[in-house]
């Protein structure tokens, strides 16, 4: 039989997963590369052998997504299968058409070869995009469940940027596990939020092996998705987040119209601060597309330490990275208290910018006058102090889930911004969940 040669086109997450749950052991299919997109330093490494498996002993190597018409040629390529998440459907049928036109098969996997069954009852927390809530909303469904005296453990979506085979299944219990882990500025924003609030959080590269090391602690497992992707694994309920301040993008971006499709709960989220047509746009996707989902408004109002620097004053905004990048985001909390609180001038960071932050500004030239904390690595953190650093403001406010000034070292006064998830009104989380646990006999 002559195998199908697969190459899979990802950003370090989904398609190491794809290739571990469908691939990885099926002796029909080779998979000759990997395909490279939104994370920088991705491209030029391998998927190594100790995580790919006894029928590829050299591991699977990683190429630019740029190289891909010339891959398929060199390598052979029967099919590429698209493997990333939060582009919109123009994006993922344009390398569809790249692929045809270099002569292979262009697919994408679902749920059923893709998902893993949990023994422990299972909550998925997904989004329509990048930015929408979906942290904060994980993060209070945490605090609710624990409560009620329950042992959450929190998976979240991978982000495994360094060393892969040290990554295989990563436990965070404490801020420390962070440093020994050596965290980016990324997965900082996203695991230290559990840890500090008492809960335990994994992540990595192997989602088989993690639920199943978080299964022998957890009374409910939580779900903690990344981008707009589906669950890796089969939820017992699906939440998912959307966000009016991108009205209609909830069905015009993969696969986030798949988490809409696929919810039971649907949370619109940002009330307070978007406009009633782009609320209105998205009540009218969710009733023509998920009509009997529960929809639950929400609100995400923000605090702010202090408050007398920003009146008056020029602020210098920094918000969670993949939200300007990816994500898109125009509008984020930082932005909002600088308006809020009576900020003079939102300062434009871009003549000031260095190093991979100028490369960052250049993939992405429509982030406009706020500044992404990336922190992929020791460079680009570098790189975020100097260009927040030399860049003329009076004040900057930090608007990433972590406070910035434990990691690089500001000279000019900070502000921090605050957000947790508000319901408004009936229905809300609280009834959601205590029929989620009458229905799995957990116990307050």
């Amino acid at each position: 039989m002559t195998k199908r040669r697969v190459l899979i086109i990802g950003a370090a997450g989904r398609d190491f997963h794809n290739f571990n749950t469908h691939f990885r052991n099926d002796e029909a299919f080779t998979v000759v590369a990997f395909t490279a997109a939104q994370i920088p330093d991705i491209a030029g490494r391998k998927y190594p052998a100790e995580l790919a498996g006894a029928l590829y002993p050299q591991g699977i190597p990683i190429h630019l997504e740029s190289d891909l018409p010339r891959l398929i040629k060199e390598l052979r390529v029967d099919e590429c299968v698209f493997s990333y998440s939060d582009v919109p459907y123009s994006h993922v049928m344009g390398v569809g058409a790249i692929v045809n036109a270099s002569g292979a098969s262009f697919s994408m996997l679902g749920p059923k070869d893709t998902q893993i069954q949990s023994t422990k009852p299972l909550i998925a927390v997904g989004a329509v995009r990048t930015g929408a809530g979906k942290s904060q909303t994980s993060r209070k469904i945490v605090q609710m469940l624990m409560a009620r005296g329950l042992k959450v453990v929190a998976i979240r979506h991978p982000m495994p940027y360094g060393d892969l085979v040290a990554q295989r299944c990563q436990r965070f219990a404490t801020v420390e596990d962070l440093k020994r882990h050596n965290c980016t500025i990324e997965e900082m924003e996203e695991y230290e939020p559990h840890v500090v609030r008492g809960n335990v959080i994994y992540a990595g590269v192997d989602y088989e092996a993690i639920l199943r090391e978080a299964e022998k602690e957890a009374d409910v497992i939580l779900w903690d998705g990344g981008n707009n992707d589906f669950p890796f694994y089969r939820p017992d309920l699906m939440i998912t987040v959307a966000d009016p301040h991108r009205a209609g993008n909830e069905v015009s971006f993969y696969p986030g119209e798949v988490t809409l499709r696929m919810a039971d709960v649907i949370i619109i989220n940002k009330i307070e601060t978007a406009s009633p047509e782009g609320i209105q746009t998205v009540r009218d996707n969710i009733g023509r597309i998920n009509p009997q989902a529960v929809v639950i408004d929400g609100a995400s109002p923000i605090t702010v330490d202090h408050p007398e620097l920003i009146k008056g004053k020029r602020v210098l905004v920094v918000e969670d990275g993949p939200t300007l990048t990816h994500g898109h985001m125009k509008i984020g909390a930082g932005t909002v208290a600088a308006r809020k609180f009576g900020a003079s001038e939102l300062v434009d960071p871009r003549p000031w910018t260095v190093g991979r932050l100028k490369e960052t500004f250049a993939s992405y030239p429509d982030i406009g006058t706020l500044l992404p904390a990336m922190g992929y690595g020791e460079q680009q953190v570098r790189d975020l102090e100097a260009t927040i650093n030399a860049t003329d403001c009076d004040t900057v406010i930090i608007a990433t889930p972590i406070d910035l000034n434990r990691i690089v070292k500001i000279r000019h006064p900070t502000v921090k911004v605050g957000y947790d998830l508000q319901e408004i009104g009936q229905p809300d989380l609280a009834g959601v969940l205590e029929e989620f646990c009458a229905k799995f006999g957990l116990k307050k």
